[in-house]
């Protein structure tokens, strides 16, 4: 719920591609900046991806309308966490993917960055493999 808060920024309740303009940046995207795609058609594929889950799964469900619905996202992220054995680690996955505790990374997400995250992951899992 607190991802989709943050992404539905004007608090409509449906997470549009106006919403999403100002929390993902597409400007780095590989095929934005090899000049394929338009920022706003990467912007466009990302909403589609939870659209396209639920209308696998609810068959009945209108047809695809570049709008994202609280029961979409929550769909899309209960196929995501089926695969994941952890709930904490599932938790972590999803703070850090959509900055909930709004932390500030290195430009590139470096190796420090990257060490970083794999020990929090590993405290969390408590595994060795870390």
């Amino acid at each position: 719920m607190r991802a989709f808060k943050k992404l539905d920024r004007d608090g409509s309740g449906v997470v549009d591609i106006r919403d999403i303009q100002g929390v993902y940046n597409a400007k780095q995207h590989p095929d934005v900046k090899a000049g394929r795609k338009t920022e706003d058609e990467v912007l466009a594929e990302f909403l589609d991806t939870f659209e396209v889950h639920y209308s696998m799964i609810n068959k009945n469900s209108k047809s695809r309308d570049g709008k994202i619905e609280l029961k979409e996202f929550l769909e899309y992220y209960r196929n995501v966490g089926s695969s994941i054995d952890n709930d904490q680690y599932f938790e972590l996955m999803i703070t850090n993917a959509w900055n909930l505790n709004n932390a500030t990374y290195a430009k590139g997400f470096g190796a420090q960055g990257h060490s970083a995250l794999r020990r929090s992951a590993c405290r969390v899992v408590q595994t060795n493999a870390c």
